[in-house]
């Protein structure tokens, strides 16, 4: 596994992340429609914009947690078991902090 490619490949997914939660705080500052029906239905779509928002900061730690693991070189070491985390689950999960069978018990 190349760190440099798992580096760019990370980075790019972090990127993307941060360009999308800008969007949709952008979309949560709109100033609400007049119209009570609209307002309620604008509501709704809000609420599932600001799940969104958590589930994709919550990919952000992970990605940005990954870059440490870059960084320190303990990246594609399970801190569970101490086993290296294959190739297959980094690249299908490049910011996996667990093996496949620790994450499973996990």
């Amino acid at each position: 596994m190349n760190p440099q490619v798992q580096k760019l490949t990370l980075q790019a997914r972090r990127a993307a992340i941060a360009g999308d939660l800008l969007e949709i705080e952008h979309s949560l500052s709109q100033a609400a429609p007049k119209d009570w029906e609209d307002r309620a239905s604008e509501r709704q779509g809000d609420e599932v914009l600001e799940r969104l928002g958590v589930v994709e900061y919550d990919d952000l730690r992970r990605i940005d947690a990954a870059l440490q693991r870059l960084e320190d070189g303990s990246y594609g070491v399970c801190p569970k078991c101490g086993e290296t985390i294959s190739d297959e689950r980094l690249v299908a999960v490049p910011e996996a902090a667990l093996c496949r069978g620790c994450a499973r018990g996990a």
